[in-house]
């Protein structure tokens, strides 16, 4: 199992800046939201494209509080793989740091957004999905 999970050093600004922005809570809480948003696209990242680890280094308490187990549950899940496999904690970092560049982008075309907002489009969106399926 892991300990740290660390960002890309591109992303270290911009979990801050995201952060500053959506004012929804502390870093680990963006990343939270960009490791859900980032699996929410249903893409299969591949191991060969994981970015460096120079950026904002989390341990595993402090990114999943309670619930490490649900969120590891979810990658293991979308991939097929036991919640012991060792390439898990390389998944984890690749959505959050996936997730980080999809939410910067697109908070960078939507100035007037704020976190309350975007949260609740992203929730509306997710149960017209579920309606529709």
């Amino acid at each position: 199992m892991f300990t740290h999970i660390k960002t890309s050093k591109e992303n270290k600004e911009v979990v801050s800046k995201l952060t500053r922005r959506l004012n929804l809570g502390t870093e680990n809480i963006i990343s939270r939201i960009a490791l859900a948003h980032s699996l929410s696209q249903d893409r299969v990242l591949k191991l060969e494209d994981i970015q460096n680890s120079g950026g904002k280094d989390y341990s595993k308490a402090v990114l999943f509080g309670d619930y490490l187990d649900y969120y590891l549950g979810m990658i293991a899940l979308h991939y097929g793989i036991h919640i012991t496999d060792k390439d898990l904690p390389k998944y984890v970092k690749m959505h959050i740091d996936d997730g980080l560049q999809l939410l910067n982008e697109e908070l960078n075309q939507r100035s007037n957004i704020d976190g309350f907002d975007f949260l609740v489009e992203k929730i509306e969106f997710g149960l017209s999905e579920l309606i529709q399926d």
